[in-house]
């Protein structure tokens, strides 16, 4: 199983690549914040445990694995950034919230959260519901 680390680096590259075509050492190590040593330290890691192919000034390849695990790393994040929205968190906390939270759910409490997503878009009254606890609860 992957790290967290490799998980966000994953996740990273998978974005970078999808958004820009590749995926250079520099692009990762700005987007994490991260030095490009520790990029290239674990890209090589990444390299040798098979979620990617990476030749030194060549740039990288996702394999197969790395991009499927790639694609269910920024699902699950995307997922969980929208049932943060959905319960009525605020915008300016979800980022840091998923941030935290990601790398210490299990993928079935990530299934859980999509079938609770699904039943509250097709039941908008529970968000309605939420959101009048929630303009209570600030009223104190």
């Amino acid at each position: 199983m992957p790290t967290p680390s490799m998980e966000d680096h994953i996740e990273q590259i998978y974005l970078l690549i999808d958004q820009k075509g590749y995926a250079r050492v520099s692009d990762i190590a700005a987007s994490l914040n991260v030095l490009p040593s520790s990029v290239t330290k674990m890209v090589q890691k990444l390299d040798k445990d098979g979620y990617l192919v990476y030749e030194r000034y060549r740039g990288l390849m996702l394999t197969p694995k790395g991009l499927k695990l790639g694609k269910r790393l920024v699902k699950r994040h995307d997922l969980l950034e929208q049932f943060l929205r959905l319960i009525g968190v605020h915008e300016e906390k979800i980022y840091e919230d998923v941030e935290g939270i990601e790398h210490h759910l299990s993928w079935n409490s990530i299934d859980r959260i999509a079938d609770l997503i699904q039943v509250l878009e097709e039941n908008p009254e529970f968000t309605q519901k939420l959101e009048e606890v929630k303009e209570r609860q600030e009223e104190k």
